[in-house]
């Protein structure tokens, strides 16, 4: 059956569904409380995809100013089991880009576990590319790499 994707920015209300997303997808989920902040300092960048009614999927991130630059943040990708590997992820990310180009920024950043290639592979077929590692990163010590993509307008 073709998804009925509809893309929107997050609300307070949508956070149990987020969260139990976030508990099947990651070894160390973000708790309740780490996604309503998160949805409280960037409601702006915080989207979720819905089909009929259900959470497909989501994505949160914030924008950073560095004084000589403006770049989005992706802080935390999650896709349901039963919609993955259906483009929900990428329509989720080109969303949070536009936002992003909206508000001005140059690029994006995110990390990426150095053992998650699937992952690693999602985001170089949109355009991310391997800037550098930083150790010990994640909560078992496992290392991240950070990828950027820059807009060219």
């Amino acid at each position: 059956m073709p998804l009925q994707l509809t893309i929107r920015r997050a609300q307070p209300a949508d956070i149990p569904q987020i969260a139990a997303i976030e508990r099947v997808a990651f070894t160390d989920p973000w708790d309740e409380k780490t996604l309503r902040e998160s949805l409280a300092f960037y409601p702006e960048s915080f989207f979720v995809a819905k089909d009929n009614g259900s959470i497909a999927g989501f994505v949160a991130g914030g924008v950073e100013d560095t004084g000589e630059e403006v770049y989005g943040h992706i802080m935390n990708l999650a896709v349901a089991p039963d919609y993955r590997r259906r483009g929900v992820g990428q329509q989720l990310i080109r969303r949070l880009e536009q936002e992003y180009a909206i508000l001005g920024a140059s690029g994006v950043q995110l990390e990426v576990r150095i053992g998650n290639a699937g992952a690693q592979e999602f985001y170089r077929r949109l355009g991310y590319r391997e800037v550098f590692q930083i150790a010990s990163y994640y909560a078992n010590d496992e290392d991240a790499l950070v990828m950027m993509k820059w807009f060219r307008f």
